[in-house]
Formats: C-alpha cells, sequence, structure tokens
C-alpha cells in the first residue's frame, strides 16, 4: 500500500508525494498549475503536469529532513525509524525554513 503525502508551497496544496513498492512519485496538483502565480517546488522538478518518477526519495525532500539533535528528537519522541526517510520527512517537515511543508494522507482516499 503506498504511503502519501500532500506538499504545500507557502499556504497552497501544490502537489502529492508517493511511496509504492517500485519507489517513489510527485505530481503537481492540477488546481495549482493553474493558479494566477504557480512556483515550482525544487528546480529539479518544474512546473508540469508529468508525473516525476525516482527509485529513491527525491532529493529535493531528502534535504527537507532535519539532521543532528533534531532529527534525534523525532527518533527518540516519536519512535521514528531513522532508514525510512518517507516517514521522517511526513513526520518532521510540516513547519520547515522555507516555502515547501509536507503532510501526511493517512486515511485519505484521494488527492
Amino acid at each position: 500500500m503506498a504511503r502519501r503525502a500532500k506538499i504545500y508551497y507557502q499556504d497552497k496544496l501544490a502537489g502529492y508525494l508517493a511511496e509504492a513498492d517500485g519507489g517513489f512519485t510527485f505530481y503537481y496538483d492540477e488546481e495549482y498549475l493553474n493558479s494566477s502565480d504557480p512556483k515550482s517546488i525544487s528546480l529539479t522538478m518544474p512546473l508540469s503536469p508529468q508525473i516525476y518518477q525516482s527509485k529513491v526519495l527525491f532529493p529535493f525532500f531528502d534535504g527537507l529532513i532535519p539532521e543532528g539533535w533534531l532529527l534525534e528528537i523525532g527518533e527518540k519522541y516519536w519512535k521514528l525509524n531513522p532508514r525510512d526517510r518517507f516517514e521522517l520527512l511526513i513526520n518532521l517537515c510540516r513547519d520547515t525554513i522555507g516555502a515547501v511543508s509536507v503532510y501526511p494522507m493517512e486515511g485519505e482516499q484521494n488527492g
């Protein structure tokens, strides 16, 4: 079963990230693409209706995961697996320093 996350750029839903057996996918939300001033979340994933695919977590998203003491807090207090990068991403990247934030989609049927 795929795990999914909503990706926000500032306060706008920008797209969806999913993890399945074959790797990871990311795609922009159609409404976001058609909005007045959409911004790409990363230079490596320019605005496009295409689905981006990767065997490993996209480097952009992996780079959002905190390191050092903040990562240790997540591992220790929330019992997160330090090798499960997707789990770390959806649990530790809701309130990032940059414009992009990540929210899990547990229990939601459609994106």
